[in-house]
């Protein structure tokens, strides 16, 4: 069984998470991609725009119909308003899976860039193989100041869909690192959310501002409950 777990916020879930996650079902033949929203990030003390539900609710609407997607709530809300860690919500869908599974992170380019702060950053790559959705491109040079101190990277065997690296620590030995090249997806939530804030109304939304990067469902979920307004 071969998972991807995709954390994020989407605040909204948009077009673009939808193709990355396509993109990494195909090149890496996952029977499984699980988009889950986060209760807090520890890096975003602002917090997300709309509730852990109704991100939740949009996400479900966003990847419906498309095989191998769901939504895991592994990354819920903690008690008090403790932040959510990438190494803890791993950790707890590698207990899920069959001995012989594999699970991979897979991130955007700009998440990645700021791997070297996250919690337990160091333990991050070798508790799943990270896959990296580039835009389009990353340099190798910035893949390795992304990594955490005491990792090193170094390019592997690659194909037009997927560029492969391995990478290496001391104590803990080496692993694959995985990059998506090519993705040429310029969707930003803020940009999302602003346009929604500045129209009549969410279906009046300029081309490219959030009519044609949010599905339907998830633009209908978004009028009907006034989210971003």
């Amino acid at each position: 069984m071969r998972v991807a777990f995709f954390g994020g916020s989407f605040d909204p879930p948009h077009r673009g998470h939808v193709a990355v996650a396509r993109a990494a079902r195909r090149a890496l033949a996952l029977d499984a991609v699980l988009f889950a929203p986060v209760g807090s990030q520890p890096l975003k003390p602002e917090g997300s725009s709309a509730s852990f539900q109704d991100r939740v609710e949009m996400t479900r609407l966003a990847i419906a119909g498309e095989a191998g997607f769901a939504v895991s709530l592994v990354d819920a809300p903690e008690g008090l308003g403790a932040p959510n860690y990438t190494a803890d919500s791993l950790g707890r869908v590698q207990a899920e899976l069959p001995a012989d599974g594999m699970l991979f992170c897979l991130m955007g380019a700009d998440s990645f860039l700021s791997l070297w702060k996250w919690h337990r950053a160091a333990e991050i790559p070798f508790l799943a193989s990270l896959v990296v959705a580039s835009r389009p491109g990353l340099p190798l040079e910035d893949i390795r100041a992304a990594l955490p101190a005491g990792l090193t990277v170094e390019p592997s065997d690659s194909s037009v869909e997927l560029r492969s690296y391995v990478v290496t620590s001391p104590a803990r030995g080496t692993v694959r690192l995985y990059l998506l090249p090519g993705l040429h997806i310029e969707i930003s939530a803020s940009e999302i959310r602003e346009a929604i804030r500045g129209s009549a109304k969410p279906t009046d939304l300029p081309v490219g501002a959030g009519a044609e990067v949010l599905c339907p469902a998830v633009l209908e979920y978004i009028r009907a409950r006034g989210l971003y307004r």
